[in-house]
């Protein structure tokens, strides 16, 4: 029978004949018949818990299981939170697009990168533009890139796709780039109005 990777074996479960036992309190007890480490867990009220089963002999810790088990979930959890997920976030811009709304998503860009996720930027070509030349366009969304304030890599060069050119860029962490207050724009803008 396949054993689930998360489940941990305890006492009658442990079927290999000897085990090197570790008790509660950390210490080395040396390696025992593992129905000899099971019958000293009982003796203390506790439970014989394999830690590492593909250790030669598989280590076996005496401890009580429930706060073994709740401490590896607190452990987990610890881990969990300190992982950060990077995303590929998608900004799309226009050939018509203003000045201004350029700046304001190169800004939004910017918090993006600085948060650690990486950026797919699309420019966005419809109708007679997608057969306009490469080079022309290519020169478009380089100009597009050149106001990001922040400072990025190009992940993926730049290259035609279905909508029109795309290219994906990530924060270049050996920059020193200057951190865009996007929130604060968007708060200075709305107290103007």
């Amino acid at each position: 029978m396949p054993r689930d990777n998360d489940r941990v074996r305890i006492n009658e479960e442990i079927r290999v004949p000897e085990v090197r036992v570790v008790g509660n309190e950390g210490e080395n007890l040396d390696v025992m018949t593992t129905r000899d480490a099971i019958a000293k867990a009982r003796a203390q009220g506790l439970d014989l818990i394999e830690i590492s089963p593909k250790a030669k002999p598989p280590v076996a810790k005496i401890t009580d299981y429930g706060k073994y088990s709740y401490e590896a979930k607190k452990k987990a959890k610890e881990m969990k939170a300190k992982q950060h997920r990077t995303e590929t976030k998608v900004a799309q811009v226009k050939i018509g697009t203003g000045e201004n709304d350029l700046k304001r998503k190169a800004g939004k860009i910017a918090l993006w990168l600085a948060n650690g996720d990486r950026v797919k930027v699309d420019l966005f070509l419809w109708g007679r533009y997608k057969y306009m030349d490469f080079k022309f366009l290519k020169d478009r969304l380089e100009k597009f890139l050149a106001i990001i304030p922040e400072s990025f890599k190009i992940a993926d060069e730049i290259k035609k796709s279905p909508k029109g050119l795309t290219t994906v860029i990530e924060l270049d962490k050996s920059g020193t780039g200057v951190v865009f207050d996007f929130q604060k724009v968007e708060k200075n803008k709305d107290e103007n109005k």
